[in-house]
């Protein structure tokens, strides 16, 4: 079935930020594993799983259009501290959710609502699990302080 071209563009353009989410969550997971945090690790490990199932479900719909998937991630720059890679990964997040809600608007303008339902249960992902999750994190680093909130984080969950 071939896909409106700008509905089928922007998907593009989603697939490659959510490659470029899925690498950053990749590298931060194993930053975490590496420091001995295991709560931290399995949670991005978490993380990193649902994003490369996000751009799975871009791919396809990429494919079912018609159009032709770019697996190019786009360019990230990892974090180095805890608190940084938490506040890189909010940062993506907002940025992904601002993407999706721009991309809803666009499928509906050009009348695809099945393609807006794929966006839409992503960005229901992207606010109420990721985002919140890692806004939460970032709050209890600020309640506690990190050496407690790290002490907290070296168990696995």
């Amino acid at each position: 079935m071939k896909g409106h071209p700008e509905v089928v563009e922007y998907l593009v353009f989603l697939l490659r930020g959510e490659l470029a989410a899925r690498d950053q969550y990749f590298v931060h997971s194993r930053r975490y594993e590496d420091l001995g945090l295991k709560a931290l690790h399995a949670r991005m490990h978490h993380e990193m799983e649902e994003e490369t199932q996000h751009a799975d479900a871009l791919l396809k719909r990429i494919l079912f259009l018609e159009g032709k998937p770019d697996m190019r991630a786009d360019a990230f720059e990892p974090g180095t501290t805890v608190e940084d890679m938490l506040q890189r990964d909010l940062d993506t997040e907002y940025a992904v959710r601002a993407h999706l809600a721009s991309g809803i608007a666009l499928c509906e303008r050009h009348g695809d609502y099945v393609t807006r339902d794929i966006l839409a249960a992503q960005i229901k992902d992207t606010e109420e699990d990721h985002t919140h999750w890692l806004e939460q994190q970032l709050r209890l680093i600020g309640m506690l302080g990190l050496p407690l909130y790290l002490q907290s984080q070296l168990e696995g969950s």
